[in-house]
């Protein structure tokens, strides 16, 4: 059976598939893929389920060897320098890896994660109904960790089908989109405008759990103790110190800090790429427009396979030979055509 054998691989770097609904009940994590949107589109451009296990690169750089076998992959998400010996690989399309070749990423240049999804995927056993990883759980498999180098996923042959690429919607430049609650009350109208009307930072300390956000102190009218309650994906809790922090994947299932709001979950995975010290805003919507926006989403995951195209270079012939693609072209049967044009009088030859 092939293998893809991890070369090198940085921090942050671990299997994720689309997490493990249904176990918060037990107090187990969901983990998941940071930025599902490029998750599903790696794994439809290999003939995967949308949310099946892929390697999930953080901000830092990998390799990965293809041994006994070519290997089929793509990659989606946070882009970055991608190569095979040489070949410029690029994202959002699959590519084969021969036998013995490596593929060389670099670091992100876009946000944060990077999503290598591996066709047929790879052998696992799942936990709770998931690979995903939650080192802090020591949840995952094949691995129940970050991965490092050494590493060996044994996955199935490339098969012979042609490369495809995906078209997917531009990254929109905009807030980042949240619901006030469930504890705002715990807020003064002042503290919510300050939370909206201000610039944040993510800390370069935050995790898979949470993103530590740096910015103005938001303060709580009744301290900043609760009795704990569920959390979900892009819930900001707002510690004693003020500085808000937005829980991700690995979160705990409950806390005790109030809630001064939530990430709209079709902006959770646009925030999760945004690289620490980058400075961005929130917007406040209303139920209805999150709501719209999760059907429009879900809607996206579901039209992937629509967006696939043949990974080719396809010839307009007519329109080739309309262009005059040679520069000046010429007839050889007409001299004026290629003799050289008249100048000024100095410019001509005696």
């Amino acid at each position: 059976m092939p293998q893809l054998v991890i070369a090198s691989i940085g921090p942050a770097s671990s299997v994720q598939d689309g997490g493990r609904p249904g176990s918060q009940r037990y107090g187990l994590t969901p983990s998941g893929a940071m930025d599902r949107l490029a998750l599903a589109a790696a794994n439809t451009l290999v003939g995967n389920a949308p949310f099946a296990a892929a390697v999930e690169v953080g901000p830092f750089g990998a390799a990965f060897t293809a041994r006994g076998g070519p290997v089929r992959v793509a990659l989606a998400g946070a882009q970055r320098n991608a190569d095979v010996v040489g070949r410029s690989v690029g994202f959002d399309r699959s590519t084969t890896i021969a036998d013995g070749e490596t593929l060389t990423l670099g670091f992100a240049r876009t946000g944060s994660f990077s999503y290598l999804a591996i066709e047929g995927g790879f052998a696992g056993e799942p936990m709770f109904g998931s690979l995903s990883v939650s080192a802090r759980a020591g949840l995952g498999s094949p691995y129940p960790r970050p991965l490092q180098a050494g590493d060996e996923l044994q996955v199935v042959a490339a098969s012979s089908s042609p490369e495809r690429r995906i078209e997917l919607p531009a990254v929109q430049e905009m807030p980042v989109r949240v619901i006030f609650g469930p504890q705002d009350d715990e807020f003064s109208d002042e503290a919510k405008a300050l939370f909206i009307g201000s610039d944040w930072k993510i800390s370069a300390t935050s995790d898979r759990m949470g993103y530590r956000l740096e910015g103005p102190v938001i303060t709580h009218l009744h301290g900043h103790n609760i009795v704990s309650d569920g959390t979900v994906n892009g819930s900001i809790q707002v510690p004693g110190n003020g500085q808000p922090i937005v829980l991700m994947p690995d979160r705990g299932t409950s806390g005790g800090y109030p809630k001064i709001a939530t990430v709209i979950s079709a902006d959770f995975g646009r925030f999760a790429q945004i690289p620490a010290g980058r400075s961005f805003r929130f917007r406040a919507v209303d139920m209805a427009e999150a709501q719209a926006e999760a059907r429009k989403f879900a809607g996206l995951i579901r039209t992937l396979p629509d967006r696939l195209r043949a990974d080719g270079t396809e010839f307009n012939i007519e329109a080739l030979t309309d262009a005059n693609v040679a520069g000046h072209a010429v007839s050889a049967v007409d001299a004026g055509t290629w003799h050289p044009h008249a100048g000024t009088e100095s410019e001509q030859a005696p």
